[in-house]
């Protein structure tokens, strides 16, 4: 429970903001630091949270203290974990040092960019320039709807400039380098099998139905990707290429090291294994 304040209300106040800021990063920290602990995807049911939400909004202030420890035990075991390590279902926005300082700036200076020209008045006459050149048909809503946009450049910006570019290629081909090793794993396993070949840092692989019947594929597949991410030890997807049912590894997450890639090969095999046996 909150308690009435007596003081002026300042929802911006430059004191509490320098500390509930570092209250705040402290809090994104450890969660990253203890990231692993967390099964990568939910385990809670559908509308646990409405139980435990109050029946109303809190009329008075609350500490900063008491909203995260909810967070912790309410928010927290109710996410899929997009920056796990052990995250290898889709190719997230993935986050940074760097990315966090940009978001701060954005949301610190809290502004509308001007995308497009110097002013607000002359946006439409450039637009309507613009695609009388093109042959397309401008509505205001279009510049509107441009205008709203969040100071995203500037966050690019930042990221560019605190990584470089060295930095940011290397990432990158660290994660193609580490998909191309998930990718001889699955070669050397007479069990498996690439169904398409790989692009990138994107594996589409699948376990071989003892027939060369595509349901019992499917559903073969089907239990390996649910065993899989029931584990709460790695989270993979699946698509359908050709008519043929994949499991999808993606490999693209921040913390995600070597290590990781071969855990998840060897979670793959126990699985595969139980399923084989069990069938």
């Amino acid at each position: 429970m909150g308690s009435a304040s007596k003081k002026t209300f300042l929802p911006l106040d430059p004191v509490s903001f320098t500390d509930e800021s570092r209250t705040m990063i402290d809090f994104i920290a450890d969660y990253y630091e203890n990231i692993e602990k967390y099964p990568v995807q939910s385990t809670v049911e559908a509308g646990y949270l409405s139980a435990r939400l109050p029946d109303s909004a809190p009329y008075c202030p609350e500490p900063l203290e008491d909203i995260l420890k909810d967070v912790s035990d309410c928010i927290i075991p109710g996410l899929t974990h997009w920056q796990s390590p052990n995250f290898f279902a889709y190719f997230q926005a993935n986050a940074s040092t760097a990315g966090f300082l940009g978001e701060m700036l954005c949301s610190g200076f809290n502004v509308e960019p001007n995308l497009l020209t110097d002013s607000l008045s002359s946006d439409p006459e450039y637009l309507r320039n613009k695609a009388s050149k093109s042959k397309e048909v401008v509505d205001y809503k279009d510049w509107q709807i441009a205008l709203s946009r969040r100071f995203r450049a500037l966050k690019l910006w930042i990221v560019i400039r605190r990584h470089g570019l060295a930095n940011l290629m290397y990432h990158i081909r660290s994660d193609i380098a580490m998909a191309k090793r998930f990718e001889a794993f699955v070669r050397k396993d007479e069990r498996f099998e690439m169904v398409v070949p790989r692009k990138f840092a994107l594996v589409c692989f699948r376990l071989k139905p003892k027939a060369e019947e595509e349901d019992e594929g499917r559903e073969l597949n089907r239990k390996l990707v649910e065993a899989i991410n029931s584990s709460g030890r790695a989270f993979m997807s699946h698509a359908v290429a050709g008519g043929i049912y994949v499991i999808r590894c993606a490999i693209g997450t921040t913390l995600t090291q070597q290590h990781h890639v071969d855990a998840l090969w060897k979670l793959v095999q126990e699985k595969a294994q139980t399923l084989l046996i069990n069938n």
